[in-house]
């Protein structure tokens, strides 16, 4: 194990021209932009409508829960909302990650 640590750092320390070597991307960008503005359209699209989907069938789940046992209302009811807001996450997760998609690849403004 620490022989391969060894090797490993004199590698890293001992060719660095390596990662120096690539070459830039060309300045038109080509084809990636639209791509980036598309994916992150359909990828927000499949999120929300997914999301939304999740949301309903656990409030469905929990209203049905609370009706056939409604001393535990309390505790379902807690349940679900914090079932809620990480599904909800996931759509905010997506929509970070659309809008990297966005900024860095998709949008020029030059």
């Amino acid at each position: 194990m620490r022989r391969s640590l060894i090797l490993g750092g004199l590698l890293v320390l001992g060719l660095p021209g390596l990662a120096f070597a690539a070459e830039g991307a060309q300045a038109g960008g080509g084809w990636i932009g639209p791509f980036a503005v598309i994916a992150a359209g359909i990828g927000m699209a499949i999120a929300a409508g997914l999301c939304g989907l999740g949301q309903g069938r656990a409030v469905a789940s929990a209203v049905d829960a609370m009706a056939r046992q409604p001393g535990a209302a309390a505790r379902i009811q807690t349940a679900m909302i914090i079932g809620l807001a990480l599904i909800e996450s996931l759509a905010i997760y997506t929509l970070v990650i659309a809008l990297i998609l966005l900024f860095v690849k998709g949008i020029q403004f030059s």
